[in-house]
């Protein structure tokens, strides 16, 4: 009797256990599939949120460009910021590390004007990408001999969204845009910015962008 009810009992253990595991694969691929559908999901609504903060055309809000030239002595160091906003258009180019201002623009904007720009941005993806945290975003040092592109997007003087890149190739960044296409858009807003710039070199021989 004994050995009868075990050999009854085999198969509905392995029928059980079969069916746990089948479970369990169950449970845990829709933890995955849901999981990286949330990821995504999240992305996206980040994203959406950052075009529509750039669309923007409130009088607090701007877009601003920082670049930094290579790291040599203080004497030859050079940087600038371009930034625009709906009533206003500066640029600054700056000396040495401590940020003397070597000369300056600024002109007005108007509202028609930012709206035509920052919906060319948004085309061109310039806020695409999400800002790096902690040691990964701290551009100090990187990229030494080339330059740096810092992008923010402004709320009156606060930076809601930054992301940076560089032209060498272990330090990308967050910025997931063609530099060349909104360097160009951000550089038209100046008039002067060939003038600003003129002789000005990055470097022993790469001139400012």
């Amino acid at each position: 009797m004994y050995r009868g009810n075990s050999r009854r009992l085999f198969p509905i253990l392995l029928v059980a256990i079969i069916m746990i595991i089948a479970i369990v694969a169950l449970v845990s691929a829709g933890r995955a599939l849901f999981s990286g559908k949330s990821t995504t999901d999240q992305a996206s609504t980040s994203q959406d949120v950052s075009s529509a903060n750039l669309l923007d055309t409130s009088v607090n809000r701007g877009v601003r460009v920082t670049v930094r030239g290579a790291i040599v002595a203080d004497e030859n160091f050079r940087s600038y910021q371009i930034t625009v906003t709906p009533s206003s258009r500066n640029m600054t180019v700056y000396k040495g590390y401590l940020g003397d201002v070597l000369d300056s623009k600024q002109y007005t904007n108007n509202v028609k004007a930012y709206d035509e720009f920052v919906h060319a941005l948004d085309k061109a993806n310039a806020m695409k990408g999400e800002p790096l945290s902690g040691a990964k975003d701290d551009t100090r040092g990187i990229c030494a001999t080339g330059t740096v592109y810092e992008y923010d997007l402004l709320d009156g003087t606060n930076s809601t969204k930054r992301l940076w890149t560089s032209t060498c190739g272990g330090s990308k960044g967050s910025f997931q845009a063609s530099v060349d296409q909104v360097q160009g858009l951000m550089t038209k807003q100046i008039p002067d910015y060939g003038t600003l710039t003129k002789g000005m070199t990055f470097g022993s021989q790469n001139r400012l962008f």
